[in-house]
This record gives C-alpha cells, structure tokens and sequence, in this order.
C-alpha cells in the first residue's frame, strides 16, 4: 500500500477521522464498492470519473448526487455530466455503512473519494490512503457543473493552471490526467472535432481512420451517450497504457496529444510509459490533493442522511 502522506494536510481532513466515530468505515464501503464491481468491471471507470467530476466542481462535497430540487438544479444535468453513472453504488455503500455505525457519522463527500481510490485498486491500480473528514454541501448547481469541468480540448497552459492551483506539480496534473484516462472509454462527441471535417495533423492516418470507424460522424443527431471508443487499449485496467499510447501518438483527446509533445510534460509521459510505479506514486499523491482541495469541514455543510436529499 502506498501511504499518500506527504503531504501538509489542511480543512482538518485526518487520517484518523472515523477511527472513533466509526472505525470499520473504510473496510465497510470498499467491501460494498467491490462487490458490486465484481459483477461490472466497467463500473470502476465510473466510480473515478465521478469522483473527478465531483471534487472539481466546489470540492469533494458530494455535490453530484443532489437530485433537483427546491434551488437545487442537478449537476447530473449539466452537459459536460453525460455519461455519468452508477451513483447507486455511493447510496449501497452510504447503506452500508450507516447500518454499521448509525446515521450522520459518514459522508456521501468521503463515501465519494473512498469509492474512486478503490475502484483504482480493483482494476489494478495503487492502494493507498487518503484523509477523511469532509462534509457534503447543502447545493448544487447544473451551471455550475458545466463551468467548472474543463473541456477535453483544454490547453496545456490552462491544464496546468486548473491542477496547480490545488497544490499538484507538473508530474502530479500529468499523472491525475493519466489515471482518469486509462479507464473506461472517450465519447465521440468530443473527439470529433479532431476527426471531422479533416482529421487533426497530430492523428495518424491509420490512427484516425480507426477513431472514424468508430465515430462514423460529426452529426449531432447521430453523436448519442452510447457512442464511444476505449481510451487505451486495457480500458479496464489502471495501468500505464495510457501514457505507451500517447508517446506513439495515439492520444484519444487533445489534451492527451498536446501532454505528450509539450516541453514541459512530455519527458514526464515518457517516464510513466516506461515507468509504471513511477506513474502509480505520482497518481496516489495527486488524487491525495484533488480530493482534499477546497473542501468543506467544520461547520460549513453536514452529513447526509440521504445521498440525494439535503437533510
């Protein structure tokens, strides 16, 4: 197990958190998170991309699961949200876990970043700790959703911006980059724009030809949720396939080509596709920052009793 320790915790997130309050906390949500992704291994891709999409909008505070109502619009309708799914598995696991040590102990906001780390470890990935402790918010927002998620043609320059300002380094942003593209699968809605109406110059002839096998148009009434291709070619492994394909220019999205003939992150792509412990220790320390940045403790939010509702 790597111990993502090192470094300075803040918003009085701790190790230690539910050592008292609730000490199999933990245990319980990771035995409720593998079982259901030993009958859908697609499901940890998921999990992570949830997490993601979660802790880059306000922080990790759960967030993403509010249903609509009152002043609450639903993240989950926000157009950069498509294809999120399996928010069932953090309402089994919140289940789970508060018939264990009773309700208002454990958040859906913990529950969250819990679930992504071990879907990571299910499909191969780093093990590892991260603090606990945070609090789920009492709103959300669609707008704010579409605002905050960066676009998969984001640039180098402003990439960097997004994942330094939560404390990464250079090695970090590349590696979280990594680590949400090497599971699961890339909708062809945001690749076509690379493929049509001339394919980029950065895609291969045989490269692009595949992607537009498989993306056969830049059509939007036949650009569906369902239509997808694998980001990598183990789509259901955490490993570092990601970082082999882009160094031979075989990066699905702009960003992951532009990572990978930049100055200053393609030596750091080269590493992780030689390197895959390298790449596993950057992961561990960066998801540590993603989902401890900017969330909420003390009195500011609560502990849902219900992952959709606020209490």
């Amino acid at each position: 197990m790597i111990l993502a320790e090192f470094f300075p915790l803040s918003q009085q997130l701790s190790y230690d958190y539910y050592d008292n309050v609730c000490p199999q906390a933990e245990r319980t949500v990771r035995a409720s998170i593998s079982s259901n992704l030993a009958g859908d291994p697609t499901a940890a891709a998921a999990l992570l991309r949830l997490a993601f999409h979660d802790c880059q909008v306000g922080g990790c505070d759960a967030s993403i699961m509010l249903n609509s109502q009152g002043g609450i619009t639903s993240e989950m309708v926000a157009s950069k949200n498509f294809g999120i799914r399996r928010l069932n598995l953090i309402d089994n696991a919140k289940a789970a876990v508060d018939s264990q040590c009773g309700p208002g102990r454990v958040s859906c906001a913990d529950i969250i970043a819990m679930a992504g780390r071990d879907a990571v470890v299910f499909a191969g990935g780093p093990d590892f700790r991260i603090p606990m402790g945070r609090l789920d918010s009492t709103f959300a927002s669609n707008a704010a959703a579409d605002s905050s998620l960066p676009p998969t043609t984001i640039s180098v320059d402003n990439f960097l911006n997004l994942f330094g300002s939560m404390g990464m380094s250079t090695e970090e942003s590349v590696a979280i980059m990594g680590g949400g593209h090497t599971l699961g699968v890339g909708h062809c809605v945001n690749i076509v724009n690379r493929l049509y109406p001339n394919a980029e110059s950065t895609l291969s002839f045989v490269y692009a030809t595949r992607l537009r096998v498989s993306c056969p148009s830049s059509d939007p009434r036949f650009i569906i949720n369902a239509t997808t291709v694998q980001n990598d070619f183990s789509s259901l492994q955490f490993d570092n396939q990601y970082f082999r394909e882009a160094t031979m220019g075989l990066g699905l999205f702009t960003i992951d080509a532009a990572l990978a003939s930049d100055a200053r992150t393609s030596p750091i792509v080269a590493r992780f596709s030689q390197n895959q412990n390298s790449f596993f220790n950057a992961f561990a320390s960066a998801y540590a920052k993603l989902t401890s940045f900017n969330v909420l403790t003390g009195n500011r939010g609560e502990v849902r009793n219900n992952c959709r509702f606020v209490n």
